[in-house]
């Protein structure tokens, strides 16, 4: 194999050069967390300053999150996913890990009936 002589590609990569060790590609990473932010936080208008607030990231970043062009780098992915369930979700099924997605609701469904159950039990 031999080095290009222009360009930064090296040969068998896709067209911008950037894969993850499973063959991913980032870009559908970042499609991901922005589908989940957006489905979770979309409906707000402050739904970037709540994010950044979050994260500590700046709002330009936050922005680029949600519109899937970048995705959060590790310590930012970890603060999204302990305020956002989508975020957990969505991470959970990139990594094939579908009997974690099903604990999780189940967590989720269990945590939902107590604070109906408290509700009830206040009137």
């Amino acid at each position: 194999m031999s080095f290009p002589k222009k360009g930064k590609m090296f040969p068998g990569e896709l067209n911008d050069g950037l894969a993850f060790d499973d063959g991913t590609h980032p870009k559908i990473f970042a499609a991901r967390v922005a589908s989940a932010l957006n489905e979770e936080l979309g409906k707000t208008s402050a739904h970037v300053k709540i994010v950044a607030a979050w994260t500590g990231a700046n709002e330009r970043t936050v922005k680029n999150w949600f519109a899937g062009h970048y995705g959060p780098s590790g310590d930012h992915l970890v603060t999204l996913i302990k305020h956002c369930d989508a975020v957990l979700m969505a991470v959970l099924s990139m990594a094939d890990r579908d009997q974690l997605l099903i604990s999780a609701k189940i967590e989720d469904v269990e945590r939902r009936l107590a604070e109906l159950l408290e509700i009830i039990r206040q009137r």
